[in-house]
């Protein structure tokens, strides 16, 4: 299914006030892995999604998804195959009721209503949201606009689910029925975040960046182990690895490496 590859090829972006967010970065990302993107704030972490979903376009280089080249002229169909959710749910929310943002994609793209309706409650059901469906979305908690937010994207049923800080402001309920939503998306899903926890756990594959460059691209757990590396690049170990502060015991660590053949 090479619809579902993502190409970076030597993608450079400057804002506008001269700050260079990517510089030089090169990486595919295949058909069905679970990929973090991780990196200090300023890294080029949301940069990267946004130009992958053609929110802006790169200066120099060529991002692919599949056999198509994300341009002005291919966005409607780059937008068909990725579902993004943007970091700051206020940026995906604009209309009266959470229903309707959630219906708005699929409206969007010509779906009829029962499908419409049939794809915004299934999705309202999976984030366990279906009691805010008539709410306004100005009147929602935080954790609940970024409920409704992942719906949005949910009902386009992606091929690609990309995510920019998808555990932001939610509770620890909500988290881990986020992190169980995500386990049984067998797509391809790219996520930009700093909760490496959930990395360890979701993604195979950990992408770190530091100054708009990847600076080391492999096993989750192997790099999430890093001490050194993450420092380099102003993280933290996950929790998960850290040794307990009582016994000095590490074994977590151990079990994670068993399958990667280490």
């Amino acid at each position: 299914m090479s619809h579902h590859i993502v190409d970076f090829i030597d993608i450079y972006f400057t804002y506008p006030d001269g700050k260079q967010a990517v510089n030089g970065i090169t990486c595919r990302i295949n058909h069905g892995e679970s990929v973090g993107i991780v990196g200090a704030n300023g890294a080029g972490k949301s940069s990267l999604l946004m130009l992958l979903t053609g929110i802006l376009l790169p200066a120099k280089g060529e991002i692919r998804v599949g056999e198509t080249p994300v341009t002005k002229k291919t966005l409607s169909v780059i937008r068909q195959k990725i579902g993004f959710s943007f970091q700051d749910p206020d940026d995906q929310l604009f209309m009266t009721t959470v229903y309707d943002d959630v219906a708005f994609g699929p409206r969007n793209y010509g779906i009829d209503e029962p499908e419409v309706k049939k794809r915004v409650m299934k999705a309202l059901e999976t984030v366990g949201a279906v009691h805010l469906k008539d709410r306004a979305p100005y009147k929602l908690s935080g954790g609940e606009k970024r409920a409704a937010a992942i719906a949005a994207v949910l009902s386009l049923e992606p091929d690609i689910l990309v995510m920019d800080e998808p555990t932001a402001a939610l509770d620890p309920k909500a988290r881990r029925r986020l992190m169980n939503l995500l386990k049984g998306f067998l797509h391809t899903k790219i996520i930009a975040t700093h909760d490496l926890d959930m990395v360890l756990e979701i993604c195979e594959r950990t992408i770190v960046l530091k100054e708009g460059r990847v600076v080391c691209d492999g096993l989750s757990p192997e790099i999430l182990n890093d001490e050194e590396l993450l420092e380099q690049c102003g993280l933290e170990k996950p929790l998960a690895l850290q040794n307990c502060p009582v016994c000095g015991s590490g074994k977590l660590y151990g079990s994670l490496l068993e399958g990667t053949g280490k």
